[in-house]
């Protein structure tokens, strides 16, 4: 099995500056896409930022030039540099990988998602 475990979030302050870390153990073969999401409150879950294996990143609209997504492959772990904040950033953020695994001479994929860690923006 695999646990994605996620750390990093908390109250700030509009125009402050947060990091969040999301790390997966157990049994990794390696990890393809790696991505952060986020919840508002009475609002359906979006995509916030996603990073191939390759390095290749993605961002919506609406955080582009304030968030940074970065992974460490070696620790399999995945970050959401997240500066510039505003209130409308608060939220429930989750993290989600497709995790391959090796099963005996085979591979398979599975997608994972973290519990999510509260970042809430308000002065």
């Amino acid at each position: 099995q695999v646990q994605l475990v996620e750390s990093g979030g908390g109250l700030v302050q509009p125009g402050g500056s947060l990091r969040l870390s999301c790390a997966a153990s157990g049994s990794i073969f390696s990890i393809n896409a790696m991505d952060w999401y986020r919840q508002a409150p009475g609002k359906q879950r979006e995509l916030v930022a996603s990073i191939t294996s390759g390095g290749s990143t993605e961002y919506a609209d609406s955080v582009k030039g304030r968030f940074t997504i970065s992974r460490d492959n070696a620790k399999n772990t995945v970050y959401l540099q997240m500066n510039s904040l505003k209130p409308e950033d608060t939220g429930v953020y989750f993290c989600r990988m497709d995790v391959v695994m090796l099963h005996q001479t085979v591979t398979r994929q599975y997608q994972y998602w973290g519990q999510g860690t509260q970042v809430t923006v308000s002065s």
